[in-house]
């Protein structure tokens, strides 16, 4: 199983968001969550890369239990920086994308391979311009940002999960 989510639970004060959510999407597979605003999808996903620490349950990627490690009958939670090593296997395009206005599209894209994933310079940048040129922005490495429309900010968004090479992409609000 790729993505498996057993149990979760995850609530914000009094409100219960997630109540005992049980998921299993395969590798190759794409899944869809639908629901009303509020509902709790974006949690659903913030959850999946711990983004928010679940408060009963269990998260796996690729068979790997996140955020967490199991001693016996107990699970205690990993330090922050193997809990970033196992974000990178994970894409996440955010619902306003999030992209570092003070970093050209370029250098928002090749952020999280050179610091989270440490890999050579000269490789990331040969990366990003094949992935700028697979979205379709190759003539807009030195933008920045703000200068950019929705459309082609998301797609820099998209191009910045792909950089990580990740073994699953999370998209919140891929319509938006």
């Amino acid at each position: 199983m790729m993505v498996e989510l057993a149990g979760v639970h995850k609530s914000f004060g009094a409100l219960h968001v997630l109540k005992g959510i049980d998921l299993r999407v395969r590798q190759g597979e794409v899944a869809v969550v639908l629901g009303p605003s509020g509902s709790g999808k974006s949690t659903l996903l913030r959850v999946i890369n711990h983004l928010e620490k679940v408060e009963r349950g269990t998260v796996t990627v690729d068979g790997e239990l996140l955020g967490y490690r199991r001693a016996g009958d107990h699970l205690y939670e990993l330090p922050e920086r193997e809990i970033l090593r196992q974000r990178t296997s994970i894409g996440f395009v955010f619902q306003n994308f999030n992209l570092f206005p003070h970093l050209t599209v370029s250098q928002n894209i090749a952020e999280a391979p050179l610091s989270a994933q440490r890999r050579p310079r000269a490789e990331v940048a040969e990366l990003t311009a094949r992935l700028l040129d697979r979205v379709g922005l190759a003539g807009k490495a030195a933008a920045y940002p703000r200068t950019l429309s929705g459309g082609q900010q998301q797609r820099v968004a998209i191009a910045r999960a792909l950089a990580l090479e990740p073994k699953v992409v999370l998209f919140d609000e891929p319509t938006s």
